[in-house]
This record gives C-alpha cells, sequence and structure tokens, in this order.
C-alpha cells in the first residue's frame, strides 16, 4: 500500500488517510443505520413490558396468585409486596437466555454475517411473542420469555457491529446510537402499550405481550433487505461486492483507499487465525480492550437504571401510588428516556464519549442520593405513602436520571466496545460485551425485588456507590475514542498513560512508528502520537 500517514491529537480525531475523501453521511447510508438501528426496539420493549404486565390483577391471578395475595394484604411492607423468586424469574429470564445465546450468536456472526444474525433474531422474537400471548401456565410463558431472550442475544451481538462497522468513522458515534434511539423508543411503546392495555379487561396483559411482533417483524426485515458489511464480504472473498457496497455507502467512487485499508485489516485478522479468537482476545495487548467489554456494562447495569426500567411500576407502587398513577409515570420516564437518547446523538461525535460519561455520572449520583434521602424520610413507621410534594420530586429525579443515563451510560456502553477492538476478535469481543451485560441484568432483575425489601431506601444509596466508583474509573482508565477510524484505534491505548504498557507496539504485520509526548492528565488527552504504517 504506500505510506501513509495519520495524527491522533488531544481530541481523539484522526486526520484522514491521503487519497482517502473527507467522510460523509450518505442518504444511504443512514437509511441502512436507521433500519439496522431498529432492532433495538425490541430490546426496549422487552426492557419494560413485563414489570407492567406484571401489576396487572388478572395477570397476577393467573400466573402467580400467592403474589396477588400478598399485593393486597394492607398489611405488607410497601418495599416487600413483590418479593418473590419465582415471581423474578420473568423477568429475568429474559436475560439468562439472553446470556447463553450470545456466544452462539458471536460465532454465527462471524461465519454468516451480521444480517443472517438479525434474521434470526427476528425469528425467534416472533416465536416468543406468540407464545407469550397465547400462553395458559406458567411453563408456556416462560418459554416464550427465553425464546425472546435468544433473540435479544442475537439482536445485540450483531447490530451494534453491524452500525460500527458501515458508518464513516467521523459520524460512527451518532449513527451508532441509532439502535440506542430505539431502544428508548421501545422503551417508550412499551409503557404506554402498558398503560393503555391496564384499561382493557381481562386480556390487557395479551395485549401488552401481543405489541412486541411489531418490532419483531421490523427486525425480521432488517435481516432480508440489509446488504452485509464490506468488512465480512471482504473476508468471504467478495471484493466486487465489497467495492459496491463501500461505494454506495460512502457515495462516491474514490472508495479504493478505504478498501486497501480494510483488506490489509482483513488480511492481518485471518494471519491472527479467527478460529483461535477467544483465545487471542484475552492476551495482554488486548488487555484494555477486554477491560472495557467488562467493565463498561457491568457499570452500565450498576448504575441503577436498569432496576428502574424493569420495576419502574414496583418502584412508584412502593412510594404509595396506585397502579395506573404507577403506570402513568413510566409513560413520563419513558418519554424522557428518548428526548435523552436524542440529544446525545447531536453531540457524541463532537464532545466526546469521555466527558459525556464524566458529566452524567455525576449527574445521576446525585439523583440516586436524593431519591434515596426521599424514600428514607418519607416511609418509616406507619407512613406507607409519599406526601404530594416529594412523589412529585421524585418523579422529576427519576425523570432526570434515565434522562441522563440514555444519553450516556446506556448508549455508550454498547457504542465504545462495539468501535474498539480490532477484527481478529471483534465478533468474540462482542459477545463478551453482550454476555457481561446480560449477566448483570439477569441478577439485577432477578435480585432486585429482594433487595428493595432488604435493604429498603438503602438500595437507592447502594447504586450511588456504583456510580461514584464509575465515573472514577471514567476519569482514570477510559481515554476518548471519537472520530478515531476503527482500524486505527489501537494508537488511542498506546497513548493512553496507564493502557500503553500492556499494548503490544508490533501488531502483526502492521508497525507503528510512535513518537510520545508524557501524557499530562489520566485520560492522556494531551498526548500526541505520529503514526506511520507501512
Amino acid at each position: 500500500m504506500g505510506m501513509a500517514a495519520g495524527y491522533i491529537d488531544g481530541s481523539g480525531i484522526s486526520s484522514p488517510t491521503p487519497g482517502r475523501q473527507p467522510p460523509t453521511i450518505t442518504p444511504y447510508v443512514f437509511l441502512t443505520c436507521l433500519l439496522a438501528g431498529s432492532g433495538g426496539l425490541m430490546y426496549g420493549y422487552d426492557l419494560v413490558v413485563a414489570g407492567g404486565v406484571s401489576i396487572m390483577e388478572e395477570f397476577l391471578i393467573k400466573f402467580y396468585p400467592s403474589v396477588y395475595r400478598n399485593k393486597q394484604d394492607a398489611k405488607q411492607d410497601n418495599y416487600c409486596k413483590y418479593d418473590n423468586q419465582v415471581f423474578q424469574l420473568y423477568t429475568s429470564s429474559l436475560y439468562l437466555a439472553a446470556l447463553l445465546a450470545t456466544f452462539i450468536a458471536g460465532s454465527l456472526t462471524r461465519k454468516r454475517g451480521h444480517r443472517t444474525t438479525m434474521l434470526m433474531a427476528g425469528i425467534m422474537f416472533s416465536v416468543g411473542t406468540i407464545l407469550g400471548v397465547a400462553a395458559e401456565n406458567l411453563a408456556m410463558l416462560i418459554l416464550g420469555r427465553v425464546l425472546l431472550g435468544c433473540g435479544l442475544g442475537f439482536a445485540n451481538q450483531a447490530i451494534p457491529l453491524y452500525l460500527s462497522e458501515i458508518a464513516p468513522s467521523n459520524y460512527r458515534g451518532g449513527l451508532n446510537m441509532l439502535f440506542s434511539i430505539n431502544i428508548a423508543l421501545g422503551i417508550f411503546g412499551g409503557n404506554l402499550v402498558n398503560y393503555l392495555a391496564s384499561h382493557i379487561h381481562p386480556w390487557g396483559w395479551r395485549f401488552s405481550l401481543g405489541m412486541a411482533g411489531v418490532p419483531a417483524i421490523t427486525i425480521t426485515l432488517a435481516g432480508l433487505i440489509l446488504v452485509d458489511t464490506p468488512t465480512f464480504l471482504i473476508r468471504k472473498n467478495r471484493h466486487d461486492q465489497a467495492k459496491r457496497v463501500l461505494e454506495k455507502l460512502r457515495g462516491h467512487p474514490n472508495i479504493i483507499p478505504e478498501y486497501e485499508d480494510l483488506v490489509k485489516a482483513t488480511e492481518i485478522a485471518e494471519k491472527l487465525e479467527a478460529s483461535r479468537s477467544f483465545r487471542n482476545l484475552f492476551r495482554t495487548r488486548n488487555a484494555p480492550q477486554v477491560t472495557m467489554a467488562f467493565a463498561l456494562p457491568f457499570f452500565q447495569q450498576f448504575s441503577g437504571n436498569d432496576a428502574i426500567l424493569f420495576y419502574g411500576p414496583f418502584l412508584f407502587k412502593a412510594a404509595g401510588l396506585g397502579d395506573q398513577a404507577s403506570l402513568y409515570s413510566t409513560v413520563v420516564t419513558g418519554s424522557v428516556a428518548v428526548v435523552g437518547t436524542v440529544i446525545s446523538v447531536f453531540i457524541v461525535d463532537r464532545a466526546g464519549r469521555r466527558t459525556i460519561l464524566l458529566a452524567a455520572s455525576v449527574v445521576m449520583f446525585s439523583c440516586m442520593v436524593a431519591i434515596g434521602i426521599i424514600f428514607g424520610v418519607e416511609i418509616r413507621g406507619s407512613v406507607t405513602k409519599l406526601s404530594k410534594v416529594a412523589s412529585g420530586f421524585e418523579l422529576a429525579l427519576v425523570c432526570l436520571f434515565v434522562g441522563v443515563y440514555k444519553g450516556s451510560w446506556g448508549p455508550f456502553a454498547w457504542l465504545i466496545p462495539s468501535e474498539i477492538f480490532p477484527q481478529d476478535i471483534r465478533s468474540a469481543a462482542q459477545s463478551v460485551t453482550v454476555f457481561t451485560n446480560m449477566l448483570f441484568k439477569f441478577i439485577i432483575a432477578q435480585t432486585f425485588l429482594s433487595m428493595l425489601c432488604a435493604f429498603k431506601f438503602g438500595i437507592f444509596l447502594f447504586f450511588a456507590g456504583w456510580l461514584f466508583v464509575m465515573g472514577t474509573f471514567t476519569f482514570f482508565f477510559l481515554p476518548e475514542t471519537k472520530g478515531v477510524p476503527i482500524d486505527d484505534m489501537i494508537h488511542v491505548w498506546r497513548a493512553h498513560w496507564f493502557w500503553r504498557s500492556f499494548v503490544d507496539v508490533g501488531r502483526g504485520s502492521k508497525m507503528a512508528s510512535l513518537e510520545m509526548k508524557p501524557s499530562t492528565s489520566p485520560s492522556g488527552l494531551h498526548t500526541a502520537i505520529s503514526i506511520e504504517r507501512q
């Protein structure tokens, strides 16, 4: 390939390789990302639909009569009315199935491509929806939920990687977050459907579960219509098709420099033997990326947001609100989630990932502490209901928390891992990310109502403690990745004050000569790297 030079400065922006036309968003790449990102609708819908359905009386009477009796017991502690492990399994089984399915999905994505994995996800979503709607016993209900979880594991494996591989580097953050926008829309839609379905007796819960068919059909269509990524086509030796797809995505014929970069990256990946990608994943040189693949989804779950999403109606019920008011409150928080995500789309490639995460951690920490104080002061002794002022303040704080989360930790814990890994281990790494995410989603979903019963208002302070840890980790260990081409991401770690000691300077046949200035901050923001690729 001739000599190509690039430069990464403190902003994290990589200058274009000479000969490469500056990246732009074409109508084709936007529509492609929009259709692929629509798979997030199902994810968002499934996050909240179970919580809303689970407080509907007809649902409880049919499947969980003992929980229904506890709910009706006036003497039962506000925090403990829904403390039942089998009951929590209805929500958590989705994530247990997803984490088990993700490694199968990783292998399928590498062998058959992202769109095949999306298609399989759509089929499993559709079958799971049918079983849930038709359920006449608990086993049938849980089986439908498990199939939805398998579809979730497949979709979350394929979609973020697909978006990162087809998006221009300078707009990768915003386009990747179309997935997150759809998650937020799915959350809002699920909360709204639950609220409307609560007025439909006696089959409102079937209506809520059945509406999942809409996003299931959407992701199925995406799997049928979308094209494979240029990277996948090159790996399958379909070079002419890869060039045509790249031309359509970039909107101009001057794609040879980018195409040659992809070919070279693919050759390096193949030499590292993709069949051993999981073993390669845990080599020392990949320690920074693997740490992020574990840490970011772990922190995402222990921020407390998913506890609010899964069990929002129960949280508002603990505050003394009735069923209708609880469901209506989740509609409000769902709409705020959409707004927060949309705002983040416009600032993620400007302000950068790290800056947004740091600011969000501070705001979310403050909200959790304040909510814990409100519950601790207001609900004690014989008092079982927040005052009107405290209830309104609690809803406002939850809205602020959810809005900030959906503009930061929510999407970035998917975005950052999807863009930082080299090609030879990308699918394996995404499997680790999805597995970690779903594992701790399962733990939170299975234990939150029991933790709420045991910790009472202290549960909010528990999550606040983790938010403090998240902010500290981000400040010291997470570098900025905005605007950096995926196959140049290795140089971000070489610039970091801590991670550079782990990175192998000579990576396969890709050599780099680095000139480093000492970093003046933990993030290495003032480190400049001059790169020469042979």
